[in-house]
């Protein structure tokens, strides 16, 4: 799905980034270190086109204008001296299992130059009543009950207390109308751009519709290329691990602002950092992370999918 990853970036943006190695040689982006000011520390920073820059300027003015990612992108945070998951998930808005869940992280230890990727989890939030278990709040909002137990830090076979409140990652909302209930897809209301993202396999079928955030599921073989949909720039490339359920999976950035989302692939051949045009061999089709067969999951944010 959720561990079913804004901002990101272009223009000044890129003179704020620098081309980092992992242990694995994968190209990370690191944001330029700026110098505190004073006493100022992380709360006194926040997010501008997915590089850190700081509320204050070196001369010590405040910054008229600062930009924090919305609600339904992924964005990159390159750890600090004396941050901690706490403070992150605050800056973004998000809770600490969103952070944990989405990097494979199996503790609140972190390290300085360590790349996150924070997903803005898409889920349902429920406020626990007497009577739920997991198994009847999975069917009710279509999520998987492992998935809820990882990002909510429950325990197999433990009960579920009224009054809390938990996340179903990847969950769909039940809507009550006058006429009976409907399942509220995720996309509705987003910007239509017509012809501008092309079908990202040939051939293949089509297994499940809109679902998720704003995803299509497309089956074929494994091995089958991955095409880029639109011209962009890669902003992850991540191979190895849950990865919120995406397992190896790729973000492109795209000039109208969107992003595109291509996950369970049996190999990655684009870094960080590179630029692909429309219809570019990005990677191919397999069964990693949260998959019962061979596809491809493929979200666009910002805008309708229209596969």
């Amino acid at each position: 799905m959720g561990n079913f990853l804004n901002s990101i970036f272009r223009g000044s943006s890129k003179e704020n980034l620098s081309v980092v190695k992992s242990v694995q040689n994968m190209a990370l982006l690191s944001a330029t270190i700026i110098p505190p000011v004073g006493n100022q520390t992380l709360d006194q920073l926040t997010i501008e086109k997915d590089a850190l820059v700081s509320e204050v300027s070196p001369l010590g003015e405040a910054k008229n204008s600062v930009a924090k990612p919305t609600s339904d992108q992924i964005s990159i945070y390159v750890v600090r001296e004396g941050d901690t998951l706490s403070q992150i998930a605050e800056m973004f808005d998000v809770n600490i299992n969103t952070i944990k869940w989405s990097n494979d992280l199996s503790s609140n230890t972190l390290k300085t130059g360590q790349t996150l990727i924070i997903l803005p989890i898409s889920g349902v939030k429920h406020t626990i009543v007497k009577g739920d278990t997991l198994s009847s709040l999975a069917k009710k909002y279509k999520g998987d009950i492992d998935e809820i137990i990882a990002y909510n830090n429950l325990k197999e076979g433990e009960a579920l207390v009224a009054g809390e409140v938990i996340i179903i990652p990847d969950g769909e909302a039940v809507i009550k109308t006058s006429s009976g209930t409907y399942t509220n897809s995720s996309g509705s209301g987003l910007k239509e751009y017509s012809g501008y993202y092309m079908r990202p396999i040939a051939g293949g079928k089509r297994t499940q519709g809109i679902h998720g955030y704003n995803a299509v599921d497309l089956a074929a073989p494994i091995g089958t290329p991955i095409f880029a949909a639109a011209d962009g720039e890669v902003i992850i490339s991540k191979s190895g691990g849950w990865n919120g359920g995406y397992g190896n999976y790729i973000v492109i950035r795209h000039p109208n602002g969107t992003q595109t989302l291509y996950s369970h692939n049996s190999e990655n051949n684009v870094s960080v950092g590179d630029t692909v045009k429309q219809g570019d061999v990005i990677g191919a089709i397999g069964s990693t992370g949260k998959s019962t067969g061979p596809h491809l999951h493929f979200e666009i944010r910002g805008a309708k999918n229209p596969f």
